[in-house]
């Protein structure tokens, strides 16, 4: 586990409190499969990878496992949880709903502005699916959608959603890799952001639709697939 951190004394922010840089950190390498569920997670070892005393690391692990990304065993071990199918459901059946009324508010009054910016992610997204850049994508993606809740004057409700997305988005990062799913985003995005920039409601909200609904809809087959990473 050590490697995993790697360096993470130096990433610090020293205008920032220790516990949210150390969960921020921990839970990218959860959400991204650099720490597979059924991991342990030795406090020793976190400790001495960030230079932190106990307390810290302590305040990030309990703020992870509220979000269902690690399971505390009192006097035991901390260990990364396994993805939960129906925790993924749930958690796509509320961003499904919030985002369908972001975009059909957007599409409502388009802001060329917004386009652009929308547009920008794309392209970038283009290039790092013609790379098989999985991180970078995934980073990408995450932006177009905070940007779409932000613009839409929503932000908390993005960071509402992101407290309920760790099992949902370790089950996309599996599917990520499969052929032809780094390219469908590129398409989904692109089809959002045509039907906002045409100022189409209808047509905004179904391709959002459209673009949520396929990591989940393959959840059992995904699952046959890496099925020691599943509850």
């Amino acid at each position: 586990m050590n490697a995993v951190f790697a360096g993470a004394q130096r990433l610090r922010d020293r205008s920032r409190h220790a516990a949210p840089q150390v969960f921020d950190l921990i839970r990218d390498k959860i959400v991204s499969l650099d720490l597979a569920p059924g991991t342990v997670l030795s406090r020793p070892e976190l400790q001495a990878s960030f230079g932190l005393s106990a307390t810290p690391i302590r305040d990030a692990l309990l703020r992870l496992q509220e979000e269902g990304l690690v399971d505390i065993f009192p006097q035991s071990s901390t260990v990364v949880s396994r993805i939960d199918l129906a925790a993924a459901r749930q958690a796509q059946f509320l961003r499904r709903a919030v985002e369908q009324e972001v975009v059909r508010t957007l599409a409502r009054a388009p802001d060329r502005a917004l386009v652009a910016r929308l547009q920008a992610f794309v392209a970038e997204q283009a290039l790092f699916a013609e790379a098989g850049d999985f991180a970078r994508l995934s980073a990408s993606d995450e932006a177009f959608h905070r940007a779409l809740c932000e613009a839409a004057a929503v932000p908390d409700l993005w960071d509402l959603i992101r407290r309920r997305s760790g099992h949902i988005d370790r089950l996309r990062r599996l599917h990520l890799p499969v052929e032809g799913k780094a390219q469908q985003i590129v398409a989904d995005h692109r089809r959002i952001v045509a039907a906002l920039a045409e100022g189409e409601p209808e047509a905004a909200q179904e391709a959002l639709r459209d673009h949520l609904s396929k990591s989940i809809a393959l959840g059992d087959e995904i699952r046959a697939r890496w099925p020691a990473y599943f509850a």
